[in-house]
């Protein structure tokens, strides 16, 4: 996976969203592209964004983050969190993320747990 770029996966109605080394106001124009197109395709019960590749994220990825929450939720779905590394859960705790959504340690049990 290129550093720089986002990767897709689907398990049944989970979609795994795999993160690039920098979520930031550059890329999360693409993030919400991208993301609009495979949920208005395909049908989606659980966002697990994988942050196990991440080292920085700003403002644009909360609000990115918070934006499908928000969708999922309004749907009856659910996201769900893995593999943040301390300066990223740091992030997600200011950010009050991580009382709405439920962070892992791996995206198996992101996935067995929703």
């Amino acid at each position: 996976m290129n550093q720089d770029t986002f990767s897709y996966e689907a398990r049944g109605a989970v979609l795994i969203i795999h993160l690039p080394r920098e979520l930031d106001h550059h890329n999360c124009r693409d993030l919400k592209y991208e993301t609009d197109l495979l949920l208005s395709e395909n049908y989606v019960s659980r966002i697990v964004f994988d942050f196990s590749k991440t080292e920085f994220m700003d403002s644009s990825g909360i609000g990115i983050l918070l934006n499908r929450y928000k969708q999922m939720a309004g749907s009856g779905g659910s996201v769900a969190i893995c593999g943040a590394g301390a300066q990223v859960h740091r992030i997600l705790n200011v950010g009050g993320l991580a009382r709405l959504m439920p962070c892992f340690e791996t995206k198996e049990s992101a996935i067995a747990a929703g």
